[in-house]
């Protein structure tokens, strides 16, 4: 029979340093509440590191099953993934283990197959045609501030906040999006532009494209960055950008 899955995003569970730090990992842990199952997704390349731990110390503690999913097997040395596996499974309580390449596919028809069949029996939470429960707003913001972190996050670590301040369709039923991306120091801006603005050039190209395939329209995005020293302290921002203020 049919089955709806609803896949939560926990993104950003890392060691936290600062209340933008506390406030991300408080957000991306609080997706997992009320899960049927946990998927626990490690680069089966990189394998497990430091910064694994604390994942895997928060996730001894919780109750719902646990899944196993490595990823990028096709560049992986076999030897190594089942390494991973062992360790990991002695670590915690693992359920199931896949593995997966998002690259080329393998593996992903019998992961979402088996999504589908550990679904409980029940109504459906939102309609078949909705892809996602957040605004176009916030979804535009989430794209941008992805490409931020794939192309800077060695140089900008959840340094920089996406606020989505104006979309709007056009009459020709395409989309224009202004979005501001705030950082705290003239620095930052500079890493954020680039050389001549072509890094904020490729963010904006690459944001764009995702997002037109998404919408289904041609998609008009405008950035631009802005300094705001003490950013990280204003209330409002964090509202803007979907994350509930921590002390």
């Amino acid at each position: 029979g049919n089955a709806q899955i609803v896949l939560v995003d926990t993104p950003g569970i890392f060691a936290p340093k600062r209340r933008l730090d506390r406030a991300m990992v408080q957000a991306a842990w609080g997706g997992a509440q009320g899960a049927d199952l946990i998927a626990m997704v490690v680069d089966g390349r990189a394998g497990l590191g430091p910064k694994l731990e604390p994942i895997i110390e928060s996730l001894k503690h919780r109750t719902e099953r646990k899944w196993l999913i490595l990823n990028k097997v096709d560049i992986s040395i076999k030897e190594k993934l089942l390494l991973h596996t062992q360790r990991l499974t002695e670590k915690l309580d693992i359920a199931e283990t896949y593995f997966v390449s998002a690259q080329t596919g393998d593996g992903l028809p019998e992961l979402k197959a088996a999504f589908a069949a550990a679904m409980p029996d029940g109504p459906w939470h939102f309609p078949e045609d909705q892809v996602s429960d957040a605004t176009d707003r916030m979804l535009a913001a989430e794209i941008t501030r992805e490409q931020l972190y794939h192309q800077l996050h060695a140089e900008l670590p959840y340094a920089a906040a996406v606020d989505t301040e104006q979309y709007k369709e056009r009459d020709d039923g395409s989309v224009e999006i202004h979005q501001q991306i705030l950082v705290g120091r003239p620095t930052q801006r500079a890493i954020v532009l680039g050389k001549g603005g072509q890094r904020l050039k490729e963010i904006g190209s690459k944001a764009r494209a995702e997002l037109s395939t998404l919408l289904g329209v041609k998609v008009h995005l405008y950035l631009h960055v802005k300094v705001k020293e003490g950013w990280e302290d204003d209330r409002g921002i964090y509202r803007d950008i979907g994350l509930d203020w921590v002390e």
